[in-house]
Parts: C-alpha cells; structure tokens; sequence
C-alpha cells in the first residue's frame, strides 16, 4: 500500500511532464508555421499559466458548478463527525464539508492539498447509505486527499484544459489566416508537416483526455484500497459501491470537466464515452475489494 502511494506521487511528476511536452509539441508547430518561434515561448508560458491559476481556483469552481454548500457539525452531525473521525485516524487536517443537494448518490473530495482539501457529499448518497457504508465513501475520499490525488487532480485538470485551447487556437490559425511561413520553405516536406501539424492538434486533446482517465482509473482502484485500509471494513464500502452501481444516477450539476472527481460516474457514458472513462466498471473495484478482504 504504501509502496503505491509512493509510487502514485512518482507519477505525477511523469504526467505533468507528460502534458507539457504535448503542449509544447503543439506550440513549437504553431511557431514553425508562424516562422516565429517567439510564439512557441508565448503559448508554452500562457498555457502553464493558465494551468497554474486553475490550481488554485479549481476547487471553488468546482464547488459552484456542484452547487455544493459548506456545513458546519450542527448543520449535520453524522456527515460531520464521520469525516472528523477519518481525519484523526488518517492524522490529516479536517477538511472542509460540503453538502450537495441532489437525489443521486455520489461524493467526491478536491483541493489543491490536505491542509485545503474538501469532501462532498450528495443528500442522496446520505439518505441511501448506512452509518458503515457511509464511512466507506467518505474513507475513500478521504484516502483521495491522502494520496495526493486532489493535488494531481487539480494539475492535469488545468494542463487537459489549456492543451485544448491551444490546439482549438492552432486549428483556427490554420483555417483563417496567418500562413506565416515563406514561400521558400514550401514543398512537398512542407505539406507534409502541415498534414502532421493538424493531425497533432486534433489528436493532441483527445490524446489527453485518454490520458487523464486512465490516471484517474488507477487513482480509483488506490483510494478504494486505502479507504478499506483505513476503516478495516472492505466489505462496507462494496456494499456501498453496489448500491452506488444500482440506484446510481446522473448528478444534476455537473461536467465533464469534474467527473474524475466523483466517487461514481456522474454521467452514465454510452458505449463510445467509455474509452474515456474517469471510472472503473464498479464490480471490478468491488470484486478487487472482496478478494482483498483479508488483507486490510
């Protein structure tokens, strides 16, 4: 377990460095075709910005999308105390409690840290779990916050958004104007870099998105193990995670922007969305827990 938290803090480095390259990829192009390669500078520095202001404005984004309201422990004691409880087991700050209002079951934790991290939590979820299932949502977001992956979270959020934004700039540089390259360099290795170039900008977000969901697939299955670890009660959080899988429906208030965020997935994707699934199919994580039992 903690070999993989340690691992799973390794990779962030190698995504991060991962969505730079791509978006470094994609500027470097548009400098090329631009003969500018000041452009390469700009893009690379203005996407990164904007990767960097997302860190830290993310979570109250995220909360004003969900419709989340933050509650106090008289506002609802056994939501509170649960989360309070987790908190000084896992030796972590208390986060911040949210309530969302919304008859589908879900939860999801975010923040750019544990000393700012967050969890939510659906009315839904509170009116369908028991005392036990509930700790086990709430020790899986919990573990979320543990492992660092609100932080990752946050970071690849912000890098996914800004490669799309460049490569949507790059396509319409492409279509409307801006042939900045001289007649000199023309020719048929021209042509096909330009063929190259475009194919890189349409596939680059796509690329992304791919990316983003395994990362966050794996990062399920790891909070999923860390919340049974912490609560020595697997077989609560499979119960809950079966309901979650039964009754579950769309949440009113979201995006697909923050489902990676979400305990289940928040949209119900069709066939084809499935490749780009922020989850794991819910009997695969409840099977790993029931196998795993014994060793939490």
């Amino acid at each position: 377990m903690y070999r993989a938290i340690a691992r799973n803090r390794r990779n962030t480095v190698f995504i991060i460095i991962l969505f730079v390259l791509i978006i470094g990829g994609l500027a470097s192009f548009a400098a090329w075709y631009l003969n500018d390669w000041s452009v390469a500078v700009i893009a690379l520095v203005a996407s990164i910005g904007y990767a960097i202001i997302q860190y830290f404005a993310a979570t109250s984004e995220t909360l004003a999308m969900a419709g989340a309201r933050q509650i106090q422990k008289s506002d609802d004691p056994r939501l509170y105390r649960i989360v309070e409880n987790l908190a000084i087991t896992e030796g972590l700050p208390m986060p911040k409690v949210y309530i969302i209002q919304d008859e589908a079951p879900n939860a999801f934790a975010t923040g750019r840290d544990p000393e700012h991290a967050v969890v939510a939590a659906t009315s839904g979820l509170l009116a369908m779990m028991t005392d036990s299932e509930l700790e086990g949502v709430m020790a899986h977001e919990m573990g979320h916050v543990k492992n660092y992956d609100i932080r990752v979270s946050l970071v690849v959020f912000g890098l996914v958004v800004a490669i799309g934004l460049l490569a949507d700039i790059f396509l319409r540089m492409m279509w409307f104007g801006g042939r900045g390259r001289n007649n000199n360099v023309g020719g048929p290795a021209a042509l096909i870099f330009l063929v190259i170039g475009i194919v890189a900008a349409v596939l680059a977000p796509l690329v992304a998105a791919v990316v983003q969901a395994a990362v966050s697939r794996q990062r399920e299955y790891l909070a999923d193990a860390t919340g049974a670890l912490t609560t020595r009660h697997p077989e609560a959080l499979a119960s809950a995670l079966t309901k979650l899988g039964q009754y579950g429906r769309p949440v009113k208030r979201t995006n697909t922007s923050m489902s990676h965020l979400w305990i289940a997935d928040p949209n119900k994707p069709g066939l084809v969305a499935r490749l780009f699934s922020t989850h794991p199919p819910i009997p695969d994580r409840v099977n790993r827990l029931l196998e795993n039992a014994t060793r939490f």
